[in-house]
């Protein structure tokens, strides 16, 4: 039984060519809802007064909180290959807010 149940967890992943390359972003601006969490990738380029969204993901708050445990996993795991990661708050001058409720990223 464990191994029928096994089976039926098991999912196939494809990465389309168009998106193994992925995106770049130095920015990221979350904003939620009572349903909903939406995080937009940012690329802003010095001295362009305008930055771009490259990519918008929209999760549940189910889907956030799992997120938020596998990306401090894989910090922590970084962290002990790598060493430490310097403090980003320092580098963040400027504020941003789009009129909703937002979170530091």
């Amino acid at each position: 039984m464990n191994e029928d149940k096994n089976k039926q967890q098991q999912i196939s992943i494809e990465l389309p060519e168009e998106n193994a390359m992925g995106e770049y972003a130095n920015l990221a601006i979350i904003t939620h809802s009572s349903s909903e969490f939406v995080m937009d990738y940012i690329r802003v380029m010095p001295g362009m007064p305008k930055a771009k969204v490259v990519s918008r993901i929209i999760l549940t708050p189910e889907h956030a909180k799992r997120m938020l445990k596998a990306l401090s996993e894989n910090v922590i795991k970084y962290e002990e290959n790598f060493g430490k990661i310097k403090n980003a708050e320092a580098v963040m001058a400027f504020p941003l807010n789009f009129g909703g409720p937002t979170a530091e990223a």
